[in-house]
């Protein structure tokens, strides 16, 4: 599922990349691995029997990642599709109890900062030894989901094998090739097969958010706010993981045990509070018209639609990891935005979850009980995923009211549009506005009478200081 994105360019000593690495020290953001930990990354990895290496894998992501979770392969069959999806193996690098378990389970999930990353495995496995590298045999995770005529799932196998992916390439490449027509067919059916997915999404009434990546840019001293809006390709990628997420949690559910991504649906308020926001951002959303089918209307090309995009990601806030064993199955096990059960399985190089996940599966297809290790696990992952969630949430939140601060260090005093999205119910002069130009969400204090919600406003830039304090708002 998405998130917020964010990419900062310009030199190391640039104020906004000290403001990100100083964030990174008040956060306690692990700088490097302990020496025990990258012993245990060297090791050799558990080999599986099988070989499947003759399969002509090939890996979808941006230009410069090496962390390559998945790669796929795809065919016709004589009434339909086969998909095969290679997941990077990581329970064959990571020994349970060991020094490097207890490390990923103390990071949980790699954190993004718009200047880099800190990964949840060492270099030395995410982006070497476990990653899908062309030309690189490794374990892997094998999926097997052969699809109907109309993409709908008829069979499901899972299995270790050895793997070789052939090609490394990008969305860029990828729409390219796709769009003059001299794709293969295992990649031109990316196209094929993405399309009839989004099409059994809008049936089910599950949502694809096509969030933009933000790039902010450091121009003669000031910061320029820019959009990469997503491609088909990327949703096109997208489907074929939430396929496989979702054949995860169907064989869990199946099986009595496991650890499904949930999320209820969004309460009332926070879907006001977004009607608001598409009203600052001036974005037509008649109250006839629901979230899912406002959604599939916008562009993300166009910058305001983009920055709504931006903030629907707040309604994926809710979701959470729902464990279960002995047959037991929780009251919840759907996924709202995927309107349908989901599991995190897809990407163990980037998220604990996913080992664990891989490993029911692997057990269900075989018809046996999950590992002990598995188990021992399950009960306390729930909360771990929480606290790492929290903290990628965190990181988020800092980091864009830091990039935000940057964007407007030299405009305070300035006086903007903006729309009240949300008001502080103890404090009706505290609130939140969203301007129209730059599209930016902050802090608004002051006034002697309540904030008029959902109205525009004008407000004056009081405060922005991306080394030392927020962005702050006053009405004008």
């Amino acid at each position: 599922m998405p998130r917020r994105r964010i990419r900062v360019t310009g030199a190391a000593e640039a104020p906004l990349r000290a403001a990100l690495r100083a964030l990174r020290t008040e956060l306690d953001v692990p700088e490097s691995f302990p020496p025990e930990v990258l012993e245990e990354a060297a090791r050799p990895p558990r080999l599986p029997a099988r070989d499947a290496t003759d399969i002509p894998l090939f890996t979808i992501d941006p230009p410069t990642s090496n962390d390559l979770d998945q790669a796929m392969h795809l065919s016709r069959r004589e009434r339909g599709f086969r998909v095969r999806y290679a997941i990077a193996d990581v329970a064959a690098f990571v020994a349970p109890g060991g020094a490097l378990d207890a490390e990923v389970h103390r990071r949980v999930t790699t954190l993004y900062f718009p200047d880099e990353k800190v990964p949840l495995h060492p270099a030395r496995l995410s982006e070497g030894a476990a990653s899908l590298l062309p030309d690189q045999t490794c374990p892997a995770v094998l999926w097997t989901i052969d699809l109907d005529a109309d993409g709908r799932t008829e069979t499901v196998d899972v299995h270790r094998a050895l793997v070789r992916s052939r090609a490394k390439l990008d969305y860029a490449h990828v729409q390219r090739r796709i769009d003059d027509g001299t794709a293969e067919e295992p990649l031109a059916l990316l196209r094929v097969v993405g399309l009839l997915r989004e099409g059994l999404e809008v049936e089910r009434g599950g949502i694809s958010l096509n969030v933009p990546e933000q790039e902010i840019v450091e121009k003669d001293g000031t910061y320029e706010l820019a959009y990469r809006a997503p491609l088909p390709a990327d949703g096109w990628n997208a489907q074929i993981s939430l396929l496989t997420g979702m054949a995860a949690a169907d064989l869990m559910l199946a099986h009595g045990t496991g650890v499904l991504r949930t999320l209820p649906a969004a309460p009332d308020g926070a879907v006001g509070r977004l009607r608001r926001t598409a009203k600052a951002l001036h974005i037509d959303w008649p109250h006839h018209v629901s979230y899912a089918r406002l959604i599939r209307s916008l562009d993300p090309h166009r910058p305001h639609h983009a920055a709504f995009l931006q903030e629907c990601t707040t309604l994926l806030r809710g979701a959470g990891y729902t464990v279960f064993q002995d047959g037991v199955l929780p009251e919840v096990t759907s996924h709202a935005a995927v309107a349908a059960p989901y599991a995190h399985c897809t990407a163990p190089l980037r998220r604990l979850a996913d080992r664990y996940a891989s490993e029911i599966c692997l057990a269900a297809v075989a018809e046996q009980a999950p590992p002990d290790w598995v188990l021992a696990a399950l009960a306390e992952l729930p909360k771990e995923m929480a606290d790492g969630t929290r903290r990628q949430g965190t990181v988020e939140r800092e980091c864009v009211d830091i990039v935000e601060a940057a964007l407007l260090k030299d405009r305070v005093g300035e006086v903007f549009d903006g729309c009240v999205v949300d008001v502080q119910e103890r404090e009706p002069t505290v609130g939140t506005v969203q301007l129209e130009s730059p599209a930016v969400f902050a802090r608004l204090v002051g006034g002697p009478a309540p904030l008029p919600l959902g109205e525009r406003l004008r407000v004056r830039l009081t405060q922005a200081d991306p080394g030392a304090a927020k962005v702050r708002f006053a009405p004008a």
